[in-house]
């Protein structure tokens, strides 16, 4: 156990081991109460929990606790969530515009697959690097350069006139945008009271949603407009300024992360217990109205297993990539080794389905729409007849039939198809807390799954449109509670590198969705549909294998 005393004396650190005091001579026993028997009968009272936290002396429950609940957190929550926001907006993006730019990139099915892919090899690659970093480093300055960086590729992107350039500046976007996930859910997750956990993590992945609808409405109101510059060299038109746009919430969100501070529980495992004091006075501040100096804890307890740290003194590069070697040996190890396999499979198992299928239902419906006006509105036929059509003798049977127009519809569908996970998010997030993590995570994928399976079986735009709506709705709330569930699994100071680890599989699995999607959807119709739906049921099933976290402390 390590204390540290920053009251007004500034006396120096305490440091016990298995209840015995070191440097007995150096403590003053009038700020003990007077009776250093009775200071250790508290300090053992905090780490077992049963102190009341009422005092001078707590840990980070205790302390985040006394510092009340209110304005603070719900910034924290806005700009965390905006961060969330920014990255679906990203990823999804692509979708709206593969019909679009199908015809300025010359893009074919099997690319399409690639476009919709390349940004998950590039976060792939950058999730494990920034959650390790954000584990050495912090959590804040990481977020703030990844953001920038992510708005400077997704502008640079727009600028690109041929596919193998688009595809590299979408590499470099993905790169930035992999540690925004694993970095951010840590970093917002590390200031929250156990008993609002649950809820406000729920609340934070509803901005996913929150993503899809600013990226299908905007979608809805730029693409099809005849604007932008046109010559014989260069284009510049609506699709491209429409992904202009959703660079925005990036650069919003690094401006209001340099007014929020560093994580308290990442301070604490550095034993930076000054500044963890001087975070928890300003949320205190913020959230009551008070003055920082009438918070009541003066004093910090720690476990015995916090990292020591100088904060003092900059780390070298070589300082820092051994913490992230260290960092990554340590998830790889019991007893931590078991949560990151189950972790792995179960972010790969379940993206496969989210992005595999999400991704694709523009797609889908723009299909549907082109089978339909080629038969005057009147012929129904299964998704694979559809399909079939429009690569045998529509647009997609050769390149020079390409179409880029794409009906007002199509993006009212999509924009119906989002929309529909708003009733499922309020629902996770009032039950996250009560009906726990593994219900949540279960229940969607069992309907996610069958809706999957569903999708094989329709024969019209309306039932795409219902059956595409119920599944957006489903694993929305799947989503979530995975999110949820895999934050809390891993301890504070390899948070962000389990994170990182395990998106690094969710990442792989949007790859693997999105190619063989595209591959199978027109080789192998109605293959792909039940791969996703084994694969959702299966990976939801495996998380009852791992603790329950509901309404438990962080590690």
């Amino acid at each position: 156990m390590v204390v540290d005393h920053s009251g007004p004396n500034n006396s120096p650190d305490l440091k016990f081991n298995n209840g015995r005091v070191k440097n007995q001579e150096n403590i003053d026993l009038n700020i003990k109460s007077g009776s250093l028997d009775n200071y250790e009968k508290k300090l053992d009272a905090i780490e077992n929990g049963s102190f009341p936290p009422s005092k001078e002396v707590a840990d980070f429950e205790q302390a985040i606790e006394l510092t009340g609940y209110g304005k603070f957190h719900y910034l924290l929550l806005v700009v965390c969530g905006f961060v969330s926001t920014s990255e679906e907006m990203d990823v999804i993006c692509m979708s709206f515009i593969l019909p679009s730019a199908q015809c300025d990139l010359k893009l074919n099915t099997s690319s399409k697959g690639w476009l919709n892919s390349i940004i998950f090899i590039g976060m792939m690659a950058g999730a494990y690097i920034w959650g390790s970093l954000a584990d050495a480093l912090g959590r804040r300055k990481v977020l703030i350069v990844i953001s920038f960086m992510n708005a400077l590729c997704i502008v640079a992107s727009t600028f690109a006139q041929s596919y193998g350039v688009f595809m590299f500046f979408r590499f470099l976007n993905g790169a930035a945008l992999g540690g925004s996930g694993p970095v951010i859910w840590s970093y917002f997750a590390e200031f929250q009271p156990k008993n609002k956990r649950g809820s406000m993590l729920s609340s934070m992945a509803a901005f996913w949603t929150l993503g899809n609808l600013f990226v299908a409405t905007l979608a809805w109101i730029i693409i099809p407009l005849d604007i932008g510059y046109r010559s014989s060299w260069f284009l510049y038109n609506s699709w491209r300024i429409f992904l202009a746009i959703c660079s925005i919430p990036s650069v919003l969100v690094a401006v209001f992360l340099f007014f929020l501070p560093e994580s308290p529980k990442f301070l604490l495992t550095r034993n930076d217990h000054k500044k963890a004091l001087e975070v928890f006075k300003q949320i205190y501040a913020t959230n009551t109205g008070n003055d920082p100096e009438m918070y009541p804890v003066k004093t910090l307890v720690t476990k015995s297993n916090a990292v020591e740290h100088d904060s003092s003194k900059k780390k070298s590069f070589k300082s820092m990539a051994t913490d992230v070697g260290q960092n990554t040996k340590m998830i790889f190890m019991p007893p931590i080794l078991k949560y990151t396999w189950i972790s792995i499979v179960i972010n790969l198992s379940f993206h496969i389905g989210y992005y595999g299928l999400m991704m694709w239902f523009p797609e889908l419906f723009n299909r549907f729409d082109e089978f339909a006006r080629a038969h005057n509105g009147s012929e129904q036929a299964l998704v694979c007849e559809v399909t079939e059509f429009v690569v045998k003798t529509g647009s997609h049977s050769h390149v020079d039939l390409c179409s880029d127009k794409i009906e007002s519809g199509v993006f009212l569908e999509s924009f119906i198809t989002v929309a529909a996970a708003i009733p499922s998010n309020i629902f996770a997030v009032l039950g996250m807390d009560t009906l726990g993590r593994k219900f949540f995570l279960v229940f969607s994928t069992m309907a996610s799954g069958i809706c999957a399976v569903g999708l094989s079986l329709i024969t019209n735009k309306r039932q795409n449109l219902v059956v595409s709506a119920i599944f957006s709705s489903a694993i929305s709330c799947g989503n979530a509670a995975l999110d949820c569930l895999i934050t809390e699994i891993f301890p504070t100071n390899l948070r962000a590198t389990g994170m990182a680890i395990s998106m690094v599989a969710a990442r792989l699995g949007g790859i693997i969705g999105n190619i063989v999607i595209a591959a199978l959807l027109d080789l192998y119709c109605p293959l792909p549909t039940y791969i996703v739906a084994v694969l959702l049921i299966g990976g939801g099933l495996l998380c009852l294998l791992l603790p329950n976290t509901t309404r438990e402390p962080l590690t």
